[in-house]
């Protein structure tokens, strides 16, 4: 089980090297104790500790995977140009803006400074780097090739994060559609409907009952639109805790959202795409086939899929070929069985793995795009529905009086 995280503190610290020189800098440690053996590890003689206080505003930023991915890109940069492991650290700490990722790439320095390994201190920090990351890094470490390791897992997290982009752009455009919407409507029915319902009180007659339904519904949103509010946002608390909570509802989710018109289909191809890619890192990477399914079953994000790869890596491991697997599922595309089929045929299956999750990762991006496309049209008309609809409502008591005059 991966150690507990420790929380950093950054400390301003003076003291003397071994020439007994004055020497002082900016360090990120769990307590002024650690501090003062790490510095004494590096031949400094600490006089004066003291801890940083943090800013009132504008603190450390939040660590994003994609900052994870552009530090591990930029770590196999330095290291494939034959700067060595710990001054990669510093050059790369120097050059970062985002001061939590700084601190984080300083512990870690600050770790490998004091004689643990690279894995070994990525494992302190569970929260940023999972058990796929580190082991792919001890891999890498273990075969004396951490260089070409950390451009691989480089390429995965990078090609990974602007899939996962994809989608959030994918799924936010029709949650963009429902909330424009109910926004519009809201402000018509409180705003100005309500300026059409005195009109009609005048008027002596009986009002269409298109508009009686209307009206009825602005008298319930003028009264009650508190509750209304409190009770989407309880909805929506509610189904986000209930899918985090129970693994039952959360795989009931995940199944029917893959049924849904295009975003289904978007969701469907890029777990396809984490599953090859995810396959084809660990894969060429030295992990045993039935090892690296264990990795990919977390990665691709969807119960179904997980499922899924829970049975692929059973029949695996009882001798059946990867391709046969996939396809007694029947939830892979023909495409990803068939490319496999030629990986495994021809000894190249992590070659043919990565061709798989090129080809899905492209197919997200042309959906994605066709979406965008479709829901420009899509929005104009939704909102020109329940706009029009608002005015046909309120026109029609005047429509009806001026043909009963006429």
């Amino acid at each position: 089980m991966a150690a507990k995280e420790q929380k950093l503190d950054t400390f301003t610290w003076e003291g003397k090297d071994r020439k007994g020189n004055k020497t002082s800098g900016e360090t990120s440690s769990a307590s002024q104790a650690l501090l003062k053996a790490q510095l004494r590890k590096q031949g400094i003689t600490p006089k004066k500790i003291k801890k940083k206080s943090k800013p009132l505003f504008g603190g450390n930023k939040k660590i994003t995977p994609f900052d994870i991915a552009t530090f591990t890109r930029q770590m196999a940069t330095m290291m494939k140009a034959g700067v060595p492991l710990v001054q990669s650290f510093d050059i790369v700490a120097d050059g970062l803006e985002n001061k939590g990722l700084q601190e984080l790439v300083i512990a870690l320095r600050d770790d490998v400074s004091a004689g643990n390994s690279f894995a070994a201190a990525l494992k302190q920090h569970p929260k940023h780097f999972d058990d796929l990351y580190c082991n792919l890094v001890e891999s890498g470490e273990s075969a004396g090739a951490l260089e070409g390791m950390l451009d691989r897992v480089a390429t995965y997290l990078e090609k990974t994060e602007n899939l996962k982009r994809k989608v959030k752009k994918a799924m936010t455009y029709p949650i963009s559609v429902i909330i424009v919407a109910i926004i519009v409507t809201s402000i018509l029915l409180v705003k100005v409907v309500p300026q059409f319902e005195a009109l009609f009180q005048g008027f002596g007659a009986d009002l269409p009952a298109f508009t009686q339904f209307v009206i009825g519904i602005s008298e319930w949103l003028q009264k009650w639109w508190i509750v209304a509010l409190i009770g989407i946002i309880l909805f929506f608390t509610g189904f986000k805790a209930a899918k985090r909570k129970s693994q039952k509802f959360s795989d009931i989710v995940d199944k029917y959202i893959l049924k849904l018109p295009v975003v289904g289909l978007i969701l469907d191809r890029s777990a396809v795409a984490k599953f090859a890619r995810v396959l084809s890192t660990t894969f060429a990477s030295g992990v045993p086939l039935v090892d690296a399914l264990d990795s990919v079953s977390r990665a691709t994000g969807n119960a179904v899929y997980r499922d899924a790869i829970v049975f692929i890596k059973t029949e695996v491991s009882s001798g059946t070929q990867l391709q046969t697997a996939m396809r007694q599922t029947g939830v892979f595309p023909v495409l990803a069985v068939q490319l496999t089929s030629i990986g495994e045929e021809s000894g190249n299956l992590d070659e043919m793995l990565s061709k798989v999750a090129d080809q899905y990762e492209a197919e997200v991006d042309d959906l994605v795009d066709n979406l965008t496309a479709l829901m420009e049209p899509m929005i104009m008309a939704v909102l020109g529905v329940l706009v029009g609809g608002l005015i046909i409502a309120m026109y029609l008591p005047i429509f009806q009086m001026g043909s009963a005059v006429g």
